[in-house]
């Protein structure tokens, strides 16, 4: 269990090394104005109950520069004599602290394992930052993540002193980084995609596990255990929270209950995806939780499928980032009005928002990498981006035919009837790669899969009921 029925995931990828980092440290350096300071500020603990937080994770602009994982940090990148240096303030050793959360990389481990010229304690952030402030006229800050650093940033913005008036020290602008991060992080390097690759191997191993072990009438929060058991044997984590909706839950997007038996003969929509290093993958797979789809299911998939694919042939350098989203639409609406559920007279009145959009409501793609939903423009001076060679996006049409919504009448032999199909899309020199292809999606394949590991799986109701 949990190899994804022979996929080979031994070769998980090293961190992004330090080479790589200088360099990306050394590129944002050369955007921002002369004699200004950048600051990444890394994200606060949550707290998720009375003392207990939720697992921490770093802000992806701390990842992508420093590689820091850890909270109460903020790295600085400020200019001496010209040069461009990075500082990272962080906690220091402490023996008693640590004993009760983990053991610190302290300054010294900072300065030796990490990307950074020098390592100062968090404690000393105000004297310290506030003496670096001084001499900029700049400062590149995403308020709202830290009160201490704000607090020194207002500081020295809004501080009058003789000095000040006598001179001209201090800053006089607040920028945004993020817009300069974006546009980096957009296009993904050799390293960012072999992250993303084997992040796309372990999301599709725990698709495959799930489908191995479902069984008609098994609980929805079953399957999500297995994604997830997969993914945390694999050294993964999620990279959202799962969506497993059978039946009727399949009809609604952002399903997270996950907690209902799914009939037998009912489909299941499984949207999940893992980490590895901080890198996203982002899979969704709809299959007949018995293993068999009946006709109007096998129907209605098809053209989600056919869908996809025309999507994904969409995906190559040069072409409008919004080209596979129009292609899924005249698809789908193609195939609903062969069926009679959309009407004519022609495939423009079947793709209006009056029509297709009652069943397909959401956008065909966004950018992934370090967030599942990752940063960049989609329409710089509002026209649709173009395609380019390491871009990284998903292709994920779907039609959803929700029993409940009261808005609409729908046929009875397509109620409840939910189906997504996604993967993830990497924009290469003539084309694109699919990087989870491994993830069974035919008709065929996915009734040859579902259920091999039968009986591992018992129905929910005979679990409630030991």
């Amino acid at each position: 269990m949990f190899d994804g029925h022979g996929l080979d995931l031994s070769n998980a990828p090293s961190k992004i090394g330090e080479a790589e980092m200088r360099a990306r440290q050394a590129e944002i350096c050369s955007k921002l104005e002369n004699g200004s300071v950048l600051l990444i500020v890394n994200n606060p603990e949550s707290v998720r109950s009375a003392d207990v937080e939720y697992p921490y994770r770093s802000n992806s602009n701390m990842l992508y520069l420093v590689g820091w994982e850890a909270p109460d940090a903020v790295a600085c990148f400020h200019q001496v004599n010209g040069d461009w240096q990075t500082r990272l303030y962080v906690p220091p050793r402490d023996v008693e602290k640590e004993t009760w959360t983990g053991i610190r990389p302290g300054l010294e481990g900072a300065e030796e394992h990490y990307p950074i010229d020098k390592a100062i304690s968090i404690d000393d952030i105000e004297e310290d930052l506030a003496a670096l402030l001084t001499d900029c006229k700049s400062v590149y800050h995403v308020r709202g993540l830290s009160d201490g650093v704000d607090k020194i940033l207002d500081s020295a913005l809004l501080e009058v002193t003789r000095e000040r008036q006598r001179s001209g020290t201090g800053p006089q602008n607040l920028l945004d980084p993020r817009p300069l991060l974006a546009e980096m992080r957009l296009i993904k390097s050799d390293g960012e995609v072999s992250q993303m690759r084997h992040a796309a191997r372990v999301a599709a191993a725990a698709h495959i596990e799930s489908m191995r072990h479902a069984r008609g009438n098994c609980g929805e929060h079953q399957l999500q255990a297995v994604i997830e058991g997969c993914f945390k044997h694999n050294r993964s984590q999620w990279s959202y929270p799962s969506i497993v909706g059978g039946g009727d839950n399949a009809t609604i997007l952002h399903y997270h209950e996950n907690d209902s038996e799914i009939a037998d003969g009912d489909l299941v929509l499984i949207d999940a995806g893992c980490e590895v290093n901080g890198y996203a993958s982002d899979i969704t797979r709809t299959w007949p939780v018995n293993g068999k789809f009946s006709d109007n299911q096998r129907a209605i998939y098809q053209i989600v499928l056919d869908a996809e694919e025309a999507a994904i042939a969409e995906c190559k350098p040069g072409v409008p980032y919004d080209a596979p989203h129009f292609a899924a639409r005249k698809v789908m609406a193609q195939g609903l009005l062969d069926l009679g559920v959309l009407e004519g007279p022609t495939l423009e009145d079947a793709m209006s928002a009056e029509q297709l959009s009652l069943f397909f409501m959401h956008n065909t793609s966004h950018w992934l990498g370090l967030d599942v939903h990752d940063v960049g423009v989609y329409r710089p001076d509002d026209e649709p981006r173009l395609l380019e060679e390491g871009m990284v996006l998903t292709i994920e049409p779907g039609l959803y035919f929700g029993a409940w919504r009261p808005d609409i009448e729908i046929d009875e032999k397509w109620a409840g009837i939910g189906i997504r199909i996604e993967d993830d899309v990497l924009i290469t020199a003539d084309g694109c790669d699919v990087l989870t292809k491994d993830c069974p999606k035919t008709v065929q394949d996915l009734e040859a899969i579902i259920g091999t590991a039968r009986g591992v799986l018992e129905s929910a109701s005979q679990v409630v009921g030991k």
